[in-house]
């Protein structure tokens, strides 16, 4: 638990990144999903979160998970539109989440509020024709994080790069 939700305050982080740093060993898709990391964040994304979380081995971890940073700026993952799941019963323990729906969630009109039995929080990002490109978890996402993260990760209207 303590590491997914590390591994959440990482996905934040993504925007806040500068510097590039080398690569050591890699892991799978599978693998780094299994951490918590979606493989979404550019490498230089991981000192961001080393300067919030002093793990270590969750920076570790990062770094093997990460894509390769590129100067070119167009080269930021965005996304088209948003589905934010939930378990309509667990709603309780997310009263961030709970929070975002009922205060903020009308100032974003391309996040649909779907509600699936036993589902954590989770935000699945969508690229231009609506198909699924990543699934995030936001379980202890404070809602001004999640209102951040979709203003810099959703471009609605524009194909999603």
């Amino acid at each position: 638990m303590i590491r997914s939700t590390l591994a959440l305050c990482f996905l934040l982080a993504t925007w806040l990144a500068a510097a590039a740093l080398g690569l050591g060993e890699r892991l799978g898709a599978k693998e780094c999903e299994d951490l918590g990391f979606t493989g979404l964040a550019l490498c230089s994304d991981c000192n961001t979160l080393a300067e919030y979380v002093k793990d270590e081995e969750l920076v570790s971890d990062c770094r093997k998970c990460c894509s390769e940073d590129s100067n070119d700026s167009i080269s930021k993952v965005t996304f088209s539109g948003v589905i934010l799941e939930v378990c309509m019963r667990k709603l309780v323990f997310y009263p961030e989440v709970v929070a975002f729906i009922e205060e903020e969630k009308d100032e974003f009109p391309y996040v649909k509020v779907q509600y699936a039995y036993a589902s954590p929080p989770k935000l699945i990002m969508l690229d231009g024709e609506g198909n699924q490109k990543e699934i995030i978890r936001i379980d202890n996402w404070k809602r001004e994080h999640i209102r951040q993260f979709l203003t810099e990760k959703v471009k609605h209207g524009v194909a999603a790069s």
